[in-house]
């Protein structure tokens, strides 16, 4: 049985104002060579462009860890956040992220909950998934814009991830 994401109430898929969910499946990693990607937040705009200017509030960083506050800009967005799980792959335990992030205030206020799951699989394969949740005017009006731009961005993530720690993967290999 694969693992799923934990919601936070306020955030569960189908009861918040826009949700996207993002998977990949791939042979020749594993979720140890790819957590340093994720887990290192100023590493995102190396392999994903629609991030941008990743900073860590009182000193912390450069590794999320539960608590921690970040700052990062978005789909336009200058996002502040805060790590609300944090568990690095151990074995076959999977590897989980997740954090709270906000912008904006009043109508324009958004919040989103966006995870990440690591796990090993069978056959030499690891498993990536992201999925978000966001509350508030601007989730409504990306949840109804096509091409879906979560959807998009998301997949560039997570297919970036791979490629960074395919490359480096393949260098000590």
């Amino acid at each position: 049985m694969m693992n799923a994401i934990e919601w936070p109430q306020g955030y569960v898929p189908g009861h918040a104002d826009n949700f996207t969910t993002n998977e990949a499946i791939v042979a020749g990693l594993t979720a140890a060579e790819i957590w340093p990607f994720l887990a290192e937040a100023p590493r995102w705009p190396s392999y994903y462009a629609n991030s941008a200017n990743v900073r860590f509030h009182d000193g912390d960083g450069p590794t999320l860890a539960l608590g921690r506050r970040f700052y990062f800009e978005t789909f336009g967005f200058p996002i502040e956040a805060e790590v609300v799980e944090y568990v690095a792959p151990a074995g076959e335990e999977p590897g989980r992220v997740a954090w709270h992030g906000w912008a904006g205030e009043g109508d324009t206020r958004l919040d989103v909950h966006h995870a990440w799951l690591i796990e090993n699989l069978g056959g030499g394969r690891v498993r990536i998934l992201t999925q978000e949740t966001q509350n508030g005017a601007p989730a409504k009006d990306m949840a109804t814009t096509r091409p879906n731009p979560m959807l998009n961005g998301h997949q560039e993530w997570l297919d970036g991830l791979t490629a960074a720690a395919r490359d480096t993967a393949g260098e000590g290999r």
